[in-house]
């Protein structure tokens, strides 16, 4: 970008210490890397008192929320509790920076500052599964989104549970730098560098037992090898020593997704990286390598998860950003090529 993004992350009393570290992890730190054109981070009180975070530490902020005139992004790292009142302040200049332009971004139950300020109203939004039954009471007019990591609706972005706020922190990086530089910021969290925000938000077993492990690990990194290739999930079975029933519900219980649609997860995650890293292979060169069959296969399965066609996917991530577009989101309102 040209003029580097300024990021403002808001500091409250109660303050959620890992959600903040991961917007600090994410947009604070220098990135030689990156150019002069890096995130420049600034920490916003909304009181006017001492700051206490979670886990006994004091927070010493010199900026207030005139800072937030700055602002390019506003982060909101949690809230002390659902029950708690959001101060009007705050949200008076939620709205007021919404209003002029800023994105605004929630990690988990940050979501509930957003909603108190009227912003999500008619949106889609998501936020920590525990939450969203109260949430959902409460605000009726927000279209919460369950069992998702984040959802982009472009202008205002929202992540589920404290994790799931790396993911949506790395997105916004995908979409401002492209998906190189947003890899590089993975590599230095030791953290998958791309899980898109329609993956649950938990699995039934996510850890599985060593044996388990050991058998379903090698099938797994078989599939990744030989995503051009067909699958047939008897031959995974018996690659895995189980009856197919068995290594079905393994899977499921593994992945919380069938064996087809885990494949499928795979071979749309090899795509997206093929069209950042490679802008002018062929799509049918992608499709084959992904093993789609066709390049309509690929365009079709691609915009039925994405929402929006590999080529424009392609022309967002595929080189360098382009001033004022946004991610998925804004792709998906833009109109698309003839016969895509």
């Amino acid at each position: 970008m040209n003029t580097p993004p300024n990021v403002h992350v808001i500091a409250y009393d109660g303050l959620c210490t890992f959600e903040f570290g991961v917007a600090y992890e994410v947009f604070g730190l220098p990135r030689p890397e990156a150019g002069p054109g890096w995130y420049r981070f600034t920490v916003c009180a909304a009181e006017d008192r001492p700051l206490r975070a979670a886990g006994g530490l004091s927070v010493s902020v010199d900026a207030g929320l005139d800072a937030l005139d700055e602002a390019d992004l506003i982060v909101i790292p949690g809230w002390r509790g659902l029950s708690e009142p959001v101060p009007q302040r705050l949200t008076d200049a939620l709205r007021k920076q919404h209003g002029r332009g800023a994105r605004l971004m929630s990690l988990c139950s940050g979501a509930v500052v957003l909603a108190e300020a009227g912003i999500l109203d008619g949106r889609r939004a998501t936020t920590h599964w525990r939450y969203l039954p109260a949430l959902k009471d409460r605000f009726p007019n927000i279209r919460f989104v369950e069992d998702t990591l984040y959802v982009d609706e472009g202008d205002i972005l929202t992540a589920a549970g404290s994790a799931a706020g790396i993911d949506l922190c790395l997105h916004v990086v995908r979409r401002d730098f492209g998906a190189e530089l947003a890899n590089g910021v993975a590599r230095r969290l030791v953290v998958p560098p791309h899980r898109d925000g329609g993956q649950a938000q938990f699995v039934a077993s996510p850890v599985p037992s060593a044996h388990e492990s050991g058998r379903l690990g090698p099938v797994f990194d078989w599939i990744r090898q030989n995503l051009g290739d067909p699958i047939k999930v008897d031959g995974l079975a018996r690659k895995a020593g189980m009856s197919e029933r068995t290594f079905h519900r393994r899977v499921i219980g593994a992945t919380g997704l069938s064996p087809g649609a885990w494949i499928l997860q795979e071979r749309l995650r090899a795509a997206q990286l093929l069209l950042e890293t490679q802008p002018h292979r062929p799509l049918e060169d992608v499709s084959l390598a992904c093993g789609f069959g066709s390049a309509d296969s690929l365009r079709r399965q691609f915009r039925a998860r994405f929402g929006v066609t590999p080529s424009s996917y392609r022309r967002r991530f595929g080189g360098p950003p382009a001033e004022g577009r946004g991610g998925l989101a804004g792709l998906a309102s833009q109109d698309q090529p003839p016969g895509e």
